[in-house]
């Protein structure tokens, strides 16, 4: 049976960061995930986590200046201190907050850099972030995004990360295989699963094409999570998808498909 995390970047804005924490426990999540924490505050993230019971199963690395439209540094050779940097303060927070992976954001294509160049500074330091990580007990995922969400992303797609992870063949890297951005580039979802399963370290969901709840699109979700199950995979499934009618009303969708008791 798959268990779910609720990505609190996505979910449950209905209310303050913080109070999202509560809110996912009350609805019934044991686990939680979101995009970055830099920007709130820290003690009081650590204390809703804990106070909850809950499992932080994911954020990213800092991505650059995201307001200005950065989607992260990994692939700009002059920017390898800052991204050292980052990952070194994103593994202080995870140790505060118990986080079990942290993801990697590629960055933007860069025009006044070679695609080359850009891969190696990538794989350089992805194997330097997932050393670092290692030491702190973190695992370390990167991902391929599609192109029509964020367009001129480095890695658009999953075959791309795929590929990147077996070169570097580091045992603290894997990919994080987004699903919705999966069908948005290559489909073939559950072929890809069950071949590349050794190298997926985390899973998130949304339906597509229009990232709401599962039930809202095109993917056969029972059949995907049944397929995920039946690889073997035992870590969280982020549900990083928009809540096309609220948050708790759209949860529903556990339910319906018994994956939920009815009560929660």
């Amino acid at each position: 049976m798959p268990r779910f995390a609720a990505n609190l970047s996505m979910m449950f804005n209905e209310y303050p960061f913080v109070e999202r924490f509560d809110r996912a426990a009350i609805a019934g999540f044991r686990a939680v995930e979101f995009m970055f924490p830099y920007q709130e505050d820290i003690p009081a993230v650590r204390d809703a986590i804990a106070r909850n019971g809950l499992t932080n199963a994911l954020f990213n690395l800092p991505p650059g200046d995201w307001a200005a439209g950065e989607r992260g540094t990994a692939n700009d050779p002059r920017r390898r201190e800052e991204f050292r940097e980052g990952v070194e303060r994103a593994l202080e927070i995870a140790t505060l907050f118990g986080t079990e992976k942290l993801n990697c954001l590629a960055g933007l294509k860069l025009g006044d850099v070679s695609i080359d160049e850009q891969l190696d500074t990538l794989k350089e330091n992805l194997a330097m972030a997932a050393d670092l990580a290692a030491s702190a007990n973190v695992k370390l995922v990167f991902e391929p995004i599609n192109p029509f969400d964020m367009y001129g992303f480095l890695l658009d797609r999953p075959a791309a990360g795929f590929e990147i992870a077996k070169e570097i063949n580091h045992p603290n890297l894997r990919v994080q295989y987004d699903v919705y951005h999966a069908q948005r580039t290559e489909g073939n979802l559950v072929h890809t699963i069950s071949k590349e399963f050794t190298w997926i370290g985390h899973v998130q969901i949304a339906d597509s094409p229009h990232r709401n709840e599962p039930g809202s699109g095109e993917i056969n979700y029972p059949y995907v999570l049944t397929a995920i199950d039946n690889v073997g995979y035992d870590g969280w499934v982020g549900l990083e998808y928009r809540p096309a009618n609220g948050t708790e009303y759209g949860l529903k969708w556990l339910r319906d498909l018994g994956y939920w008791p009815a009560g929660k």
